[in-house]
């Protein structure tokens, strides 16, 4: 359990520095643009330091969870598992935060906390019987 928990944890933090990339670098790109529904290249430009920091936060959650992994995979475990925790319930709660300020982005919402959902429930259960 522990692992498939860790599995999912990766790829949040995999799909987090994605969004890091779209955000902080490529945000006035065409197809970014579409992904975001940014309809101008002037709109996009207007939001890009807003972008560009938001990228960060993302990045930065992603990294809190990958060097949990590599503490807990060292035998750092508490530690470990609680820079796991601490960056996928984050990347959860923002997704919380996301689809209950505008309904409408549910479906980012769900591509946001899915993976992290999936993580904090098995870590948590594979913590439990330990």
């Amino acid at each position: 359990m522990l692992i498939i928990g860790l599995f999912f944890a990766a790829a949040a933090a995999a799909f987090h520095v994605f969004i890091f990339s779209l955000e902080s670098l490529r945000w006035t790109e065409p197809a970014t643009r579409k992904i975001f529904g940014i309809v101008s290249e002037k709109d996009a430009v207007t939001m890009k330091p807003l972008a560009f920091n938001q990228g960060f936060y993302n990045l930065f959650l992603a990294l809190t969870t990958l060097v949990g992994i590599a503490l807990l995979l060292a035998g750092l475990a508490t530690v470990g598992l609680t820079l796991v925790f601490a960056g996928t319930a984050m990347m959860l709660a923002a997704a919380l935060v996301l689809v209950l300020s505008d309904r409408t982005k549910a479906r980012a919402a769900l591509l946001q906390g899915g993976l992290p959902l999936l993580a904090v429930v098995l870590l948590s259960v594979a913590v439990a019987v330990s």
